[in-house]
Order: C-alpha cells, then sequence, then structure tokens
C-alpha cells in the first residue's frame, strides 16, 4: 500500500512539472516575464504617471537596463560612481490581464531598482522605495481593468548621482515580474526552509509556510509539501488549515530525509521543494530550492561545512560588469563565477548590498559560499569621493538620509527573500560603518594609530557609542526572521567597535585591513569568531590565515574590477580586482591561484624591474606582466607563480635550471635572464613529473584580428548571451601584449550589440557604440539574441589588421 501511494505522489509530481514545463509555472500561479516592450524617457516629465500622457516617441527597449553605462563619461560628473551621469528616468508599460483573471491578486515584483523609485498602476500611487538594491512587490489588484490596457509607469529618480562609493547604476537594472495568483495564497516569500537536524544518514527539513487569505470567507484547506532530488520524491508532508477571512497564517510542517546528499562547495546537491495550497483543486503553489548543509563557526578552530573544517578563500565583488552597467545577465554572472572556481576561491562577500536573485541562485547551483550584505552607512553619510579616489572635498549624499525610516523594512525584506538560499553562510549588517572619523570617533583612538588612517579622535564629529546601539537593533531583526545563522559586520576599526557594543553585538567579527589585530584581540575575546572581511593582496596577509586555526578565512579587495571609485579623470574603475572589467585574469590571479587552488598551475610573468621600486600598499599587486619582448640581452626578472614542488625553465629549448619552491620563502620563483628572441617555457613538476605547463613567446607586431564566440546558436528569447573574445595577433597567431588597435564590429542578423569591454581603466570612449580600442591586445563583445531567428554574421575589422568573421544562429 505504501509503494502505490509513493507512486501515486510521483505520478502527481511528474503531472504538475509537466504543467510547469507548459505554462512556465505550475497550476494556479502565473508568473510572466514582465521585462520587454518598456518605453522609457531620460528626463524628467511633468504628470509622467497619466495614462493619457502621449509616449509614442519614447524609446523603446527590454529590461534590466541602466542608463548611467550609457554615458557619457564627463570630468563634470562623479568619480565614486566612475564619471558616469545619474538624473532622472521614466519607464512605462501597457498590459492586459485577461478576464479569466477576474477574481484574481495580481501583483508587480521589481528585483532592484536604482534608485527612489516610484510606481503607479493606471495613475495610481502605489509607493516609493529609495533603496536601489531592495527587491519588493506592490498589489495592483484594486486598479486592474480587466481585459483593458493599463499602464504600469514608474519614476526613477537617481538626481543624486553621486550616492554611493562605487558604481550602482541608475534605472530598473534586475526583473521585473507579474504574479497573478488567487485571494487566498502563499505570502511574499512565504516558504521557509531550516534544517534543525542534519547527520550523514538523516535529516530533517522543517517546512514554514505563510498562508494569506484575502478573500470575504473562512476557508479549509490543505497544505502539502512535496521534497524532490531530481525527479524522484524524497518525502511529503501534508496539513489541514483553516483560515478565517482576511486572516494570516503561518503552518509548520517536518519531512524526514534518510541519507541526505549534503550541498557542498565541490558537490552542491540541490533539491526542490513544492509547497502546494489546495482544496478541492489546487489553489498555489511555490518552488523552493533546498540545500542541506550544516555550519559552524568555532572561536578556534574556524570555519566547518559539514564538519570539515575549511579556510574561506573569498573575495569581495560588486555588482557591475564594465559595459554592461548594473544591467547584468544570467549568463555573464555564471561566467564570472566559473572564473573564479578556477582561482579557487570558495566564498563571496557581496560589497556592500544585497546582490540579484540570479546571482545567489547560480551561488546555489555552483557552491560558492555567501556573506551577504546589507548595508554601507547607517544613520550618517560616509565621505563620497568627487573628484578622485581622496581628492578635492567629498560629498555626504547617500543611503543614510533613508536610513531611519527604512533600514528595519530593507533588512527585513532582504533576509525573508535570501534566507532560503543555502549558499549564504553569514548575514552581514554593514561595511566599514566604524570607519574612524567617517564619520564617527571615539577617544579610543588616541591610543593606537588605525592600519586605514591615522586620525585621532575630534570633539567636532559624532561620537562612535551610538554604533553599538544600531548594531543591536540591526541584529534583532535578522534573529527573529533566522536564527540559523550568524551576524557579522566588516569593521575597519576593531580599536573603536570594541569599545563600543559594536562588535560585542556581533557573533563573527570581521576585520578589514587589521590582520595585526588577530592574535591580540583573539586572546582578549577567546569567544569571538573571526576572519578577514576585507583583505590586501599580499602573502603576509594569506598568512596570517593560512598560519592561524581560529582565522576563518579572507575576502580579497577584490576580485573583479569594478567601476567607481575611481582615480582622477579619465580613471573610470577601479584597478584592485585581481580579474578585469572583462574576466581577463590579471598576473595576481595566478599568484593567488597558486595558493588557493590544488590543480596543478605555473605562470610566467616578467619585468625590466629588477627590484620592485613601486610602493607597497594594501592593494599591492604582482608587478610582472605575461610577456617576452624586451632588447636583446637585457637582464629581466622572469617570476614563476605555481602549487608544484618545483619549476624548470627553458629558453628555447635550453634549460636554465630547476628550482624548488621551498627554497623561495615569497612563493615567487624568480631568474635573472638575458634576454633573447624566441619562447620562454616554465615547466612545474611533483614528484620530478611534469604536470603543468606555461609559455611566453616574444610576438611581432599586430597583423590580424582572431575571434572566438562562446556559443555557435543563441536562443530567440530575447534574453540569451553569447561572449565574443578578440585577441590582436601577430602572423604566427600569438597575441600582441602592447596592441591597441581599434575595432569596429558590424553585425548582421538578430542579434543586438550589448556593449564592447575592453577593460582599459582610463578609457573613456562610448561604451554603447560598435567601435572599441584594444587594451593587452584583448576585447570583449556581448551579444544577445533577439526574438526573431536567422543567421548573424559578424564583422570584425581595424586599419591595417585582417578582418575576422563570425558567424553563429539564432534559432527557436
Amino acid at each position: 500500500m505504501a509503494k502505490k501511494i509513493f507512486r501515486l505522489l510521483t505520478l502527481m509530481i511528474a503531472y504538475l512539472l509537466i504543467c510547469s514545463n507548459v505554462f512556465g509555472q505550475l497550476a494556479e500561479r502565473n508568473i510572466m516575464n514582465f521585462n520587454f516592450d518598456w518605453k522609457f524617457y531620460k528626463g524628467d516629465i511633468q504628470d509622467g504617471q497619466n495614462p493619457d500622457i502621449d509616449d509614442s516617441d519614447w524609446r523603446l527597449l527590454d529590461l534590466p537596463h541602466d542608463w548611467s553605462i550609457e554615458g557619457p563619461f564627463s570630468k563634470e560628473n562623479s568619480s565614486c560612481t566612475g564619471y558616469l551621469p545619474g538624473g532622472i528616468g521614466w519607464y512605462r508599460k501597457s498590459f492586459v490581464i485577461p478576464n479569466s483573471e477576474k477574481r484574481r491578486k495580481v501583483y508587480i515584483s521589481f528585483d532592484g531598482i536604482y534608485n527612489n523609485s516610484e510606481v503607479w498602476i493606471n495613475g495610481a500611487f502605489l509607493g516609493k522605495r529609495p533603496n536601489g538594491y531592495i527587491s519588493f512587490q506592490y498589489d495592483l489588484t484594486p486598479y486592474i481593468k480587466y481585459g483593458k490596457e493599463n499602464l504600469i509607469a514608474v519614476k526613477v529618480d537617481h538626481t543624486l548621482a553621486g550616492d554611493s562609493r562605487w558604481y550602482t547604476g541608475s534605472g530598473i537594472y534586475r526583473d521585473v515580474r507579474i504574479i497573478t495568483t488567487s485571494p487566498v495564497h502563499i505570502g511574499q516569500w512565504g516558504v521557509y526552509c531550516s534544517s534543525p537536524e542534519i547527520t550523514r544518514e538523516k535529516a530533517t527539513l522543517s517546512v514554514e509556510v505563510n498562508l494569506v487569505n484575502e478573500s470575504s470567507k473562512e476557508i479549509t484547506a490543505w497544505v502539502i509539501n512535496y521534497l524532490l532530488f531530481g525527479k524522484d520524491t524524497i518525502g511529503t508532508g501534508n496539513q489541514k488549515v483553516t483560515l478565517n477571512q482576511s486572516s494570516v497564517k503561518t503552518v509548520t510542517q517536518e519531512i524526514e530525509v534518510k541519507n541526505p546528499k549534503l550541498w557542498d562547495i565541490d558537490d552542491p546537491n540541490l533539491y526542490t521543494l513544492v509547497t502546494i495550497l489546495k482544496n478541492k483543486k489546487t489553489i498555489d503553489n511555490v518552488t523552493t530550492p533546498v540545500g542541506f548543509r550544516t555550519i559552524r563557526f568555532d572561536a578556534n578552530k574556524g570555519f566547518f561545512l559539514n564538519g570539515r573544517n575549511m579556510k574561506l578563500k573569498g573575495i569581495c565583488m560588486h555588482h557591475d560588469a564594465g559595459t554592461l552597467g548594473a544591467a547584468v545577465p544570467r549568463e555573464e554572472i555564471a561566467r564570472r563565477l566559473d572564473i573564479l572556481k578556477e582561482l579557487g576561491c570558495n566564498a563571496i562577500r557581496t560589497s556592500h548590498n544585497p546582490f540579484s536573485p540570479d546571482f545567489l541562485e547560480l551561488c546555489d547551483m555552483k557552491g560558492f559560499l555567501v556573506i551577504g550584505e546589507a548595508f554601507d552607512e547607517w544613520e550618517l553619510p560616509k565621505k563620497k569621493w568627487l573628484e578622485g579616489w581622496n581628492v578635492g572635498t567629498p560629498g555626504k549624499q547617500g543611503y543614510a538620509a533613508d536610513f531611519k525610516e527604512w533600514a528595519k523594512t530593507d533588512l527585513k525584506d532582504f533576509i525573508l527573500r535570501d534566507r532560503n538560499h543555502p549558499s549564504i553562510i553569514i548575514w552581514s549588517i554593514g561595511n566599514e560603518v566604524d570607519y574612524p572619523n567617517d564619520p564617527y570617533t571615539h577617544q579610543i583612538l588616541n591610543t593606537e594609530a588605525n592600519p586605514q588612517t591615522w586620525v585621532k579622535f575630534s570633539e567636532t564629529l559624532p561620537h562612535a557609542d551610538r554604533l553599538g546601539v544600531v548594531a543591536r537593533e540591526l541584529v534583532t531583526v535578522i534573529k527573529e526572521l533566522d536564527n540559523t545563522r550568524p551576524v557579522t559586520a566588516g569593521l575597519a576599526s576593531a580599536l573603536m567597535s570594541n569599545e563600543t557594543g559594536y562588535a560585542d553585538a556581533l557573533d563573527v567579527a570581521g576585520y578589514n585591513y587589521q590582520e595585526f589585530r588577530y592574535e591580540p584581540d583573539h586572546k582578549k575575546y577567546p569567544d569571538r569568531p573571526l576572519y578577514g572581511s576585507e583583505n590586501g593582496m599580499t602573502l603576509e596577509m594569506w598568512n596570517y590565515v593560512a598560519d592561524n586555526d581560529y582565522v576563518m578565512g579572507q575576502f580579497l579587495w577584490t576580485g573583479f574590477e569594478y567601476l567607481g571609485e575611481a582615480g582622477r579623470f579619465p580613471m573610470r574603475s577601479n584597478t584592485a580586482g585581481i580579474i578585469d572589467l572583462g574576466g581577463n585574469k590579471k598576473p595576481e590571479f595566478f599568484f593567488r591561484q597558486s595558493l588557493w587552488s590544488d590543480k596543478p598551475m605555473v605562470f610566467l610573468g616578467t619585468s625590466d624591474r629588477l627590484t620592485d621600486r613601486d610602493p607597497v600598499n594594501l592593494w599591492s599587486h604582482k608587478r610582472v606582466e605575461p610577456l617576452w619582448n624586451y632588447k636583446e640581452g637585457q637582464n629581466i626578472s622572469v617570476n614563476a607563480f605555481s602549487n608544484c614542488e618545483e619549476v624548470e625553465l627553458f629558453l628555447n629549448n635550453k634549460s636554465l635550471g630547476t628550482a624548488k619552491m621551498a627554497d623561495f620563502q615569497n612563493r615567487t620563483i624568480s631568474w635573472d635572464v638575458p634576454f633573447e628572441n624566441g619562447t620562454l617555457r616554465a615547466v612545474a613538476k611533483n614528484g620530478g613529473k611534469e604536470v603543468a605547463s606555461y609559455e611566453l613567446k616574444t610576438t611581432g607586431s599586430p597583423v590580424t584580428i582572431t575571434a572566438r564566440c562562446d556559443k555557435k546558436s543563441l536562443k530567440a528569447d530575447r534574453q540569451d548571451l553569447a561572449h565574443v573574445f578578440i585577441n590582436i595577433c601577430d602572423e604566427e597567431g600569438n597575441t600582441v601584449y602592447s596592441a591597441d588597435n581599434e575595432i569596429t564590429c558590424e553585425i548582421t542578423g538578430p542579434v543586438k550589440l550589448l556593449g564592447m569591454e575592453d577593460s582599459n581603466p582610463s578609457n573613456i570612449e562610448d561604451y554603447k557604440d560598435n567601435k572599441q580600442h584594444t587594451f593587452h591586445g584583448k576585447l570583449l563583445i556581448y551579444l544577445q539574441a533577439t526574438d526573431k531567428v536567422g543567421k548573424v554574421t559578424i564583422k570584425l575589422s581595424s586599419p591595417g589588421l585582417n578582418d575576422e568573421i563570425i558567424e553563429l544562429n539564432v534559432t527557436d
């Protein structure tokens, strides 16, 4: 009998999944992609929400959309946001909800609008949301004209463009959906999964379901949960519930799972929970990903995942992607995560705000540990540099103006949306809110120098005692919604925060650039789990982690270069990243890979500086380049990064000797080599056997363009993305590192050019035309499919170089 019931449940799930494939969602809850065919006007329009105004000459576009990235770059704009414009923009879209949806609820859901968004439906005001990173939705039901045209209007006010220390973008830069449900339904973010018990033999899944009855009648229904792994039903739960009219109720069920497949960074197993509300028929349903994993933070031994002790090998990351701005397609996020996996990175800190649902879903799927961060400032604003980093008089615009009114609401929505993601292991309530004298101060600053600033106590600035009060309030909000994860913050001055109650309010302390405090603070606060929440690039900073069990890990500043927080004009981006704006790996990438990756590797970089004359700072990179072009006989420093036992160097097939990594304390093997045209080759060995190699070749003059597309075909869905990787090569096909030729991209066929990224931090050419100079001989082109099918031809040309033609197809 039990087998028969199980078989019936499996057939029911299969039927529901078929319905999902046919309708895009399980029956009864309809979710519609609302990204296409919006009208956009850059500037302010009086009564732009009025359905009767003429918008026929407005620009037609698809979301996500970021108007700031369209430029132009200007010295008159702010360096903190990459010298790109802000301003005001209006979006409008007409749509029809069929008569068949009458007596049902209609919502509009926004994943993120930067910023100060105001939304109207048919001229009726729905609300305002100042925070540009928070997801939210509005109930359209009272205003919908069923079977007739309705108008959504959105005003985005980013007039205070210098309101952040980094590039934010402007506009509706994340996805939008229309959701229709029964008046009796599962609430927004209304399914919460946690696992109070997980072992290798058994796991218990606790499921809380928030139910809403907005009808005028009492209803009796069943809440049924099906837990799937692939196509197999692993467990079920069901409960009868009575909902009074106009009421809200939460029900809890538990599902036991035998021999659970654990979610891990190397094997990120994901289950699917299907939650159904039904009486005679299905009323509503929600699908939730589930990952079974345990996390533990030990003050003496560090971090444990599923009982396994590991170091957090992390990077900090902003949400933009160069020429794409803040409107980053899911496939580009996935590509960037794959590059980080290759690095040996296992953790990401979202700097310094909530990221998109796409990002977290991909982290779940690919096995990353995530610190989800909420704020960069609280009640008082930080300095925003307008003329270059640490140059001139800073601005003070920012989220602080809205913090008192909105912080708890924003924090609550952040936690509710993201708390089911197994990838998230810690919540962060802030980044460097305690930066000394920016704006808070404390008498303790007179006793010791802070590593980022040498300032002393100032009687003219607000006292830091307020930090502890606010921190405790924010922690309370989180704990009421999720008590399964610890709370942290990135502390800029542990010295000051230890005195104010701020550090004491945290479960886990993150230290930004304060490695020298690890040992004394561990002794003084022996019960405090500790890690580096923001760290420099040097080997010394990693050794603090590797050599001390009690330090859980580090998060480099940064993984990818990002727009904003720039130097003097025309610098548009910050160069701290180990990966550039186009996803190209800088030499520092390979040094870090030699520390973090278990896969055998070796890299060669060269320099004509036989002694490093550059000043060392928090973000010092390895000052070598992957090239072998110098003057004949010039003495060159050749450097090898490797995680192998030894490296042998060859010049034109002649061995220059083998060096053992153990003999080099700085983890870099170096040779001084007189330059000679030809091929420089490094061979890495373990146990005397070759396991990896790398070579550099002397290159000639640029002769031709070579290009590679990562796809042969795209899907005609107006979303599918392709990357075209361009190299400027000599006659032997070698990339010319010094090449900066201008490339023109001409396209025929059903794709659109999203942007061309050269990765040059000081290039302020038009980001959205079809011309761009290469940088280090490389250029990246983003192409997006339209909704038409057909053949696509991409012609790449440059004066004095041979053309290159790339072809692909767009199919159904």
